[in-house]
């Protein structure tokens, strides 16, 4: 990835992390044709994956009824998304520890 790319896509990469819709919207931004950015790409992917598995998880989680369980989940889901937000604004592709491989995979064909 050059300099270039990740400036053309940096605005993207960062509006995916802003909620569940920032992946839509930066989604469809950075499938114009002069705009698309590899950079955006796969921090729409990290964000996306991100995002699908807190709701998906967070669902199970609600059922244990417990501080402590539900504290740790938005606690460790937190640190997830500084750690991607992060990346994006710095400007750097780094995965998303213990999940961002996966999402990297099974998003494979988002935005290519």
């Amino acid at each position: 990835m050059n300099q270039q790319d990740i400036e053309r896509g940096k605005k993207n990469a960062i509006i995916s992390y802003i909620t569940i819709f920032g992946v839509i919207i930066a989604y469809f931004l950075n499938n114009e044709p002069t705009k698309k950015s590899s950079f955006a790409s796969f921090h729409i992917r990290q964000s996306l994956g991100l995002w699908l598995t807190f709701w998906a998880l967070g669902y199970i989680i609600g059922s244990f009824d417990s501080w402590y369980v539900t504290s740790g989940f938005y606690l460790f889901f937190a640190v997830l998304f500084i750690y991607g937000f992060s990346s994006a604004i710095s400007g750097k592709t780094q995965k998303v520890p213990l999940v961002g491989e996966l999402y990297q995979k099974i998003f494979a064909n988002l935005g290519q």
